[in-house]
């Protein structure tokens, strides 16, 4: 019995000097007013990883805002594009924002396209397409075996005042296109530049 309380004693003893050590560590690193310490906080990380965590709190509490390729506005929406990237894999990817200032809540209705395949998007930007003027084409959103969209689904519409990022997917034109028009739904088609994807 007494060897066990000794041992108990111990553990609790043990345990009591590790927290108090714990609680002086932290302690130290809380900064103060003195040299010393504010050198271990340095220490502790190196000085270049502090300075970019500094950049990147700041990039993340103000993201830059996008260049904005084009823009285009009908019924109280306010379309943006602010990216037409070619990636490797033969596809152009799109993306931008749309504003509602309709005064209502806007469920994307007639940007999700005619073809019934369509439908089960529901609320999408999945009849958007891309238009290449010099070779005269129509290129339609790119979806999967299951007609499901390869674009941003609006779900639960867009309230008023709201901004709301989208993004749509299409084949990509011959290399020598480097302009398109992009057009959804019953807003005005938007000229936009390609980029190359890096």
């Amino acid at each position: 019995m007494n060897i066990r309380r000794t041992t108990k004693g111990r553990t609790v003893m043990t345990a009591v000097a590790i927290t108090t050590g714990l609680v002086l560590t932290v302690a130290g690193c809380g900064g103060g007013g003195d040299d010393g310490a504010s050198d271990k906080k340095t220490s502790s990380s190196s000085p270049a990883k502090n300075d970019d965590g500094d950049d990147d709190k700041q990039e993340s509490q103000a993201p830059p805002a996008k260049e904005t390729l084009a823009e285009v506005k009908a019924g109280g929406l306010t379309l943006a594009v602010t990216s037409a990237v070619r990636d490797d894999g033969g596809f152009v990817t799109v993306e931008g924002t749309v504003t509602n200032g309709s005064g209502k809540p806007w469920v994307a209705a007639d940007w999700r396209g005619d073809e019934s395949e369509l439908a089960k998007n529901g609320g999408s930007i999945a009849g958007a397409s891309l238009v290449d003027q010099t070779g005269k084409k129509k290129y339609l959103v790119l979806r999967d075996t299951e007609g499901r969209c390869l674009c941003t689904r609006f779900t639960g519409g867009v309230l008023s005042g709201a901004t709301t990022e989208w993004f749509a997917q299409f084949p990509a034109p011959p290399e020598d296109t480097t302009k398109v028009s992009f057009q959804v739904g019953s807003m005005p088609p938007a000229a936009v530049e390609l980029s190359e994807g890096e």
